[in-house]
């Protein structure tokens, strides 16, 4: 009785105790995966009283370049992440929202899928929620559960998976990227798979609760002086043109009320002739490269009105 009484404790500790040996190497395997995620931490270290900025999707991460407006003294700051919904761009303007400045303007991307959900399957989905556990306090985490919070930040091990083989680099499998190429043909299968991405097997593209959250966002950015832009970032034809003309309709009717009702701009770029034809400023059929991420930049600052008042405020 003995002996099985101690066989009880030692194997639960020594399972414990490997497991715990193992976490330390895998949390700097772990943290490598979330690597955008740390400019948060320069929030109210290098940055602060921030006066442009945007939230958003992919479109917004990929389709802002303010180099040229940083260089001249502007504080900007991009909010976006690859996916992110407007509940976790709530979720994430409530934690860090207050380094932005009264005045400041902040672009709010509105994609064709904004009133729906990018990611396509449910380990997609498990993937982005359990992303933001590693910027996001408790309180404004979207449907917070503690066990997630443990096993993601704490003791990541436990949801390693086939990460886990990262530990023993001899057993790692190796996956080769496949050359996509910049011709137009592949430019254009490209573009059919982005679209089957954002529309096919969907039953409804605009959900209620994702129009609250917009609603909720601007209502967020008014009560703090705030000047909140709704935008459409630029597509190229290929993507843009197998979009139907019934959604665009509806579309464009949604975003339109958003904006008359709560008492703000929108400014459509979708299918903007300085972009849509030219791949040369597109890294794939919806998202700008570099180049014309700072291109779009400097057209907003013409056009915005927005921009303009900011310029006469902060300099």
């Amino acid at each position: 009785m003995y002996k099985l009484l101690i066989k009880c404790i030692c194997f639960p500790a020594a399972a414990m105790l490997i497991i715990f040996l193992l976490n330390i190497p895998y949390q700097k395997i772990d943290d490598a995966k979330y690597l955008d995620l740390q400019k948060y931490d320069m929030l109210g270290n290098q940055i602060n009283d921030i006066q442009i900025a945007n939230i958003g999707s992919s479109h917004g991460a990929y389709d802002f370049n303010y180099s040229d407006l940083e260089y001249r003294g502007f504080r900007c700051f991009n909010y976006a992440n690859v996916s992110q919904t407007y509940n976790y761009d709530y979720a994430i303007l409530k934690e860090y929202g207050d380094y932005m400045a009264p005045g400041s303007v902040l672009f709010i991307p509105v994609s064709y899928f904004s009133f729906n959900n990018e990611v396509t399957t449910d380990s997609e989905a498990q993937a982005l929620s359990v992303k933001y556990y590693h910027c996001l306090s408790p309180k404004n985490m979207p449907d917070y559960d503690l066990f997630t919070d443990i096993v993601t930040t704490r003791l990541p091990i436990l949801s390693a998976g086939e990460d886990i083989l990262e530990l023993f680099p001899q057993l790692s499998l190796t996956v080769y990227a496949a050359d996509t190429g910049d011709d137009v043909a592949e430019f254009q299968r490209r573009a059919e798979e982005r679209y089957n991405r954002h529309f096919a097997n969907k039953e409804q593209y605009f959900l209620p609760e994702r129009e609250q959250e917009l609603r909720d966002i601007i209502r967020y950015c008014q009560e703090r002086e705030i000047a909140p832009v709704l935008i459409t970032t630029p597509f190229s034809k290929y993507y843009r043109d197998l979009v139907s003309d019934e959604f665009l309709s509806e579309f464009s009717d949604k975003v339109n009320t958003i904006a008359s009702d709560m008492g703000v701009s929108y400014y459509d770029y979708s299918y903007d002739d300085r972009f849509r034809g030219n791949l040369d400023y597109f890294s794939d059929s919806d998202h700008l490269n570099e180049e014309g991420a700072a291109y779009f930049v400097r057209i907003l600052e013409s056009e915005v009105t927005e921009l303009y008042v900011i310029a006469r405020n902060f300099q």
